[in-house]
């Protein structure tokens, strides 16, 4: 089968597609055969050898696709093969075929495309957790999320709103901050100039929001640990700019606040049964219409050197997927 391997740390033009030999499923795993797979932004780390994990060399890239079960090893219940399916595995979904765990598969309904099943998980899941387990958001807080239009940003809008916050869309452009007015954020704040406290303090009467979700760290961290209302909670989720920032321990006394992580990965570990009771709640939003996944941009499994830039050059908007199979 081909695979996009990684040989050596790197950017995406040191990945190589390549033939490879194709997975068999061991005890309770199914090989899924690829019909779209999802890029996301720590698959962009871990090719650089930056991620908090790595997997050892050499390895395919990708936690999360959509396809259809090929075979199925032993031990395996509830899938055949020919079932259609969100997978996520921990490595190895921009390929082909992948095995994934038995934890990992879920079936998706009919009206679900496979560039939909791949872009679902990771980002809902995350954001959800974040918002629900880990903020303890309430209906008519202020709700503050940077990076708004990427693949995280959009869905913590998205649930944001549905659990009845007022959202500060942040985002670096007026181009980005158009593209989530599809989820209609109360206010939306451009950042492009490096000023945030005050604007948002600005929009809260100087209160500050009650939650903040960061998916960007750097600069941007340092001014949100300032505009925080009392007893506000600080979501850590990634960092996108480059830089881990550090957190002033005067300013959480000032302020009552706290800083929360968020790590999806440890929670699916310690919690199995909260995250998957999670993911139940999301798949029923989904089936009743209220949540509306978007895929901006899909390249054939041949350009994936240009899916990996849109990340390195900071144009994401919504989900980026590799088409592996041209019918997803």
């Amino acid at each position: 089968m081909k695979a996009i391997v990684c040989n050596s740390y790197g950017p995406p033009d040191n990945l190589a597609l390549t033939e490879v030999d194709d997975p068999v499923a061991g005890e309770n795993q199914a090989v899924v055969e690829v019909h779209a797979a999802s890029l996301n932004f720590p698959d962009t780390l871990q090719i650089q050898g930056k991620y908090q994990f790595q997997p050892p060399m050499p390895f395919t890239p990708g936690s999360e696709v959509g396809g259809v079960v090929r075979s199925t090893g032993p031990g395996l219940q509830d899938f055949q093969p020919g079932d259609r399916v969100m997978a996520t595995p921990s490595i190895g979904g921009m390929a082909e075929q992948v095995i994934v765990d038995a934890p990992g598969l879920r079936k998706i309904p009919d009206n679900m495309d496979f560039k939909t099943a791949a872009s679902f998980a990771m980002v809902y899941t995350t954001s959800y957790h974040a918002l629900k387990q880990r903020a303890n958001l309430q209906a008519g807080e202020t709700l503050l999320v940077l990076g708004a239009s990427g693949g995280v940003g959009l869905t913590a809008v998205e649930l944001g709103k549905l659990m009845g916050a007022k959202v500060i869309a942040a985002a670096s452009s007026d181009e980005k901050l158009e593209f989530v007015q599809r989820f209609n954020p109360d206010h939306t704040i451009n950042y492009g100039d490096g000023e945030l406290k005050e604007k948002v303090k600005a929009l809260t009467d100087g209160r500050g929001a009650d939650v903040i979700y960061d998916p960007v760290g750097g600069d941007l961290f340092d001014q949100c640990t300032r505009c925080i209302n009392w007893n506000g909670r600080l979501l850590v989720v990634g960092f996108t700019s480059g830089r881990i920032p550090e957190y002033k321990a005067n300013l959480a006394l000032l302020k009552g606040s706290a800083m929360v992580g968020v790590f999806l990965g440890r929670f699916r570990k310690e919690e199995p049964e909260a995250y998957e009771q999670n993911f139940q709640e999301l798949l029923a939003m989904f089936a009743d219409g209220k949540l509306k996944p978007v895929v901006t941009q899909s390249f054939p499994m041949e350009e994936y050197v240009a899916a990996f830039n849109v990340f390195s050059e900071r144009r994401v908007m919504g989900k980026v997927v590799l088409e592996i199979k041209q019918d997803s």
